[in-house]
Order: C-alpha cells, then sequence, then structure tokens
C-alpha cells in the first residue's frame, strides 16, 4: 500500500513538471534553474598544449551598444575571453552571473579582454543587461568572425592566450568564475 502512494506522488511530481516545462512562462526559468544546477558541477578543461588551434585571423570587427566599434585585431598579445550567448537561452543565462564574476575580477587588467557576443537586437540586449546588473560590454558582429570559432551553438565560449591559441573551448553551461579558469587566465598571462 505505501509503495503505491509512492509511486502516484512519483507520478504526481513527474506530471507537475512536465506541464510547467510545456507552459512557455514557466520553461525559460526552470531550464535556467536546471542548467545553473549542471553549471555548478562542470568546470571547463584546459586543451593541452599540443592539440591547441592557433587563430589564423583576426580579421572581425563588432560594434558595441553605444555603436563604436572594435577591431578584434586590437586584442592580438592579450588574453581574449569570448562568449557567445542568447537572451534567450536558458544555459547562456545561467552561466552569464559566473562570467560577470569573472569579468569582475580582471576588468581593470588592460591585458585581458571580454567579448560578450549576440546577434540579437540591440535594445533586448540592453534591457537584458541592466536588468540583471551586469557590467560587460556587449557587442555585435559587424563581419564574419574568423573561422576557427565555428559556433554552431550557444552558449560558447573561449579562451585565447598572447600566441592566439584556443585554450578553452566550451559548449554550454559551464562555472567561469572557478580555481581552474582564473588560474589558466593567470597562467597565459604570464606567458608572451
Amino acid at each position: 500500500m505505501a509503495k503505491s502512494k509512492k509511486s502516484k506522488l512519483y507520478n504526481l511530481i513527474f506530471i507537475v513538471i512536465i506541464a510547467l516545462l510545456l507552459i512557455p512562462q514557466t520553461r525559460q526559468p526552470i531550464q535556467v534553474f536546471i542548467n545553473k544546477g549542471v553549471a555548478l558541477f562542470v568546470k571547463p578543461s584546459v586543451i593541452k598544449s599540443s592539440e591547441r588551434k592557433v587563430l589564423s585571423s583576426y580579421d572581425w570587427t563588432l560594434k558595441n551598444m553605444s555603436n563604436n566599434t572594435y577591431d578584434f585585431k586590437s586584442a592580438k598579445g592579450k588574453v581574449i575571453v569570448i562568449n557567445f550567448w542568447a537572451t534567450w537561452c536558458p544555459p547562456c543565462i545561467a552561466e552569464m552571473p559566473s562570467l560577470e564574476k569573472l569579468y569582475q575580477h580582471y576588468k581593470s587588467n588592460d591585458d585581458v579582454v571580454f567579448l560578450f557576443v549576440s546577434n540579437e537586437d540591440k535594445e533586448k540586449l540592453y534591457e537584458f543587461t541592466i536588468h540583471n546588473n551586469y557590467s560587460f560590454e556587449v557587442y555585435q558582429s559587424l563581419t564574419k568572425y574568423p573561422k576557427d570559432f565555428n559556433v554552431s551553438s550557444i552558449p560558447r565560449t573561449f579562451i585565447i592566450n598572447r600566441k592566439g591559441e584556443i585554450v578553452i573551448d566550451k559548449s554550454g553551461a559551464a562555472d567561469w568564475n572557478s580555481e581552474r579558469v582564473i588560474d589558466t587566465i593567470d597562467e597565459q598571462l604570464k606567458v608572451f
């Protein structure tokens, strides 16, 4: 008898979760919550030195929300963190707080460049960053990004060292303010 009640309770919980996922207003918050939980355990891994790709080009022009252009060539010789994302993407939303913390950690270091890149409408991006108190600059591509990035899904984040090597290439939500990522960036700042 107790097993039957327990089974009915699990079935009811399962039905409620499915119903909440089907309702558009509750789907995204639930997906963000789940992705935040996953991101707590996912630490981006560093690519072995022998397996790293070197950027073949820095030929890329972007613009920020103030319509100021940014030439990617100016990032050459610096440590670069690039995050491709969107405001409608639950894994992107889930990892943003850790990216903001990482940005805050390095924002005063001129040798670290952060590029948060989205192809969404400028007003939507501005509203999203203000609503969430994010202080990082958001960019839109004016030209095609370098082929080495080959972004087919978001979020996709790259960390590139001073020599132009892709040190981290991570798809999906992750904890970017982890000791591993900070140690990796600090290590790359020492190399040139």
